[in-house]
Order: structure tokens, then C-alpha cells, then sequence
């Protein structure tokens, strides 16, 4: 049993985080970088909450921590595996 719980902790962990890292680079990805002209200057009058970037942003965010919590989730199962207190 502890094999199996370690497996798939190890699975959950390494899946979880590198989905999180890519999705997080994604949602930088238009933060970073300065876009189109034209809609950026028409953004900017807009409420913040508005704004397709923070959007996108925060939305890519949340989905990011979900990863990161199936990631902390395998590791919890690895240590659990291994009988560690």
C-alpha cells in the first residue's frame, strides 16, 4: 500500500507543479509584455476589474493555485507513503 501511495503522490506532485508553472507563464505572458497599441490606450480607460488582461491574469491564477494544490496534495500522499509523522 505504501508503494501505491507513494506513486501516486510522486504522479500528483510532479503533474500538479509543472501544470502549474506552465499556466502561471502563461498568465504573465500578457502582463509582461505591452500588446497592441491601440487596445492597450483603450484599456486604460477602463475599470481595472474590466480589463481583458487582469481578467485572463486572474483567471489563469486561480487555475494555477488549483494545480499547486493537487501538487501539495501528491506530496501529502508521499509522506503519508513513507509513514512520516
Amino acid at each position: 500500500m505504501a508503494i501505491l501511495l507513494m506513486t501516486c503522490g510522486l504522479t500528483a506532485l510532479v503533474l500538479g507543479a509543472w501544470r502549474s508553472y506552465v499556466v502561471t507563464r502563461e498568465a504573465l505572458g500578457p502582463i509582461v509584455h505591452d500588446g497592441e497599441p491601440t487596445r492597450t490606450n483603450l484599456e486604460a480607460t477602463w475599470p481595472i476589474y474590466r480589463r481583458s488582461r487582469v481578467r485572463t491574469f486572474i483567471r489563469r491564477l486561480v487555475i494555477s493555485f488549483g494545480w499547486l494544490s493537487i501538487a501539495m496534495y501528491g506530496l501529502f500522499l508521499v509522506t503519508v507513503g513513507l509513514g512520516l509523522p
